[in-house]
């Protein structure tokens, strides 16, 4: 399995009151999707193995959140992504933590909807 069903169920528990969520297998993981636009995903890195989760900020709160525990840039092409984040392990292992970025997410998606 590409990704980790275990990661995928602590997030999907925190999305079951969000409305419209729909989940789409896509880059060799699983992406949710909230209102139509990518919010978080779940996947493993494919250089170590590792766990992690895909996290849509927003360039505003980027740098920042950078900082924190765990936190790396999204690369997938040799040009960080700004607006989104990795977070490994070590920054989603207590449940806690995963709230916090399940938060910051979803609070960017609000924004991510105004501006269409």
């Amino acid at each position: 399995m590409p990704y980790s069903e275990f990661l995928a169920d602590r997030v999907r528990s925190r999305l079951k009151n969000q409305p419209n969520v729909e989940e789409k297998k896509m880059m060799g993981g699983l992406i949710f999707m909230v209102d139509q636009k990518m919010c978080i995903g779940v996947d493993k890195d494919r250089k170590t193995g590792e766990d992690r989760i895909m996290v849509r900020v927003g360039k505003a709160v980027y740098l920042p959140l950078l900082e924190k525990k765990g936190c790396r840039e999204m690369d997938f092409t040799g040009k960080p992504m700004k607006g989104f984040l990795f977070v490994y392990s070590e920054g989603i292992d207590f449940e806690a933590d995963l709230d916090f970025w399940v938060e910051k997410a979803l609070e960017f998606n609000v924004l991510a909807q105004k501006s269409k």
